[in-house]
């Protein structure tokens, strides 16, 4: 597996098609985006995301070039700590350690290439899935905000895990 830079006119087809539903897309994007999203309404949100937080889009690739993952990364320099978002894996590659190795392909960029102390990453508690892979790959839970986002008749709380460059 590789991590590269995301190609909007190539890209945008996989991502768009791993969220399938209603509920996987409000796990990935807390509805920042409307569903089902465009090409249109992601890229517009990357760029917004890119001018506010220096985010940078990437995918992870099969050594074939398929894509198979995405996430975006930046960096706070106040506080020197890298931030996920957007993390998602091929519908048909999870539970398979994709997401596993995509993350430790993202942390190895963040930590050797961006220098950053530590990575950290919002979760929802009811993606249990997205959640343990996380903590598999050593991620820690520091903080839950109860209740904070409504999905239909749900309400879901949000936790924020992070990982040290010591502990990876």
């Amino acid at each position: 597996m590789r991590i590269r830079p995301y190609i909007s006119s190539k890209d945008y087809e996989y991502v768009s098609r791993w969220i399938d539903n209603e509920r996987t897309h409000a796990f990935w994007c807390a509805n920042l985006l409307p569903y089902p999203m465009t090409q249109k309404s992601f890229h517009d949100l990357l760029e917004k995301n890119a001018m506010d937080w220096t985010d940078s889009a990437y995918v992870a690739t099969e050594n074939s070039g398929q894509a198979i993952g995405f996430f975006c990364y930046s960096v706070n320099t106040a506080d020197n700590i890298g931030f996920l978002k957007f993390v998602i894996v091929d519908k048909t590659k999870r539970g398979k350690g994709y997401g596993k190795e995509m993350l430790n392909l993202a942390l190895q960029y963040a930590f050797q290439i961006t220098g950053v102390k530590a990575v950290q990453l919002n979760v929802f508690n009811e993606n249990t899935l997205a959640k343990q892979c996380y903590e598999k790959v050593g991620f820690v839970e520091r903080k839950i905000d109860k209740d904070v986002f409504a999905y239909k008749d749900e309400l879901w709380s949000r936790g924020n895990m992070i990982i040290s460059k010591q502990s990876f």
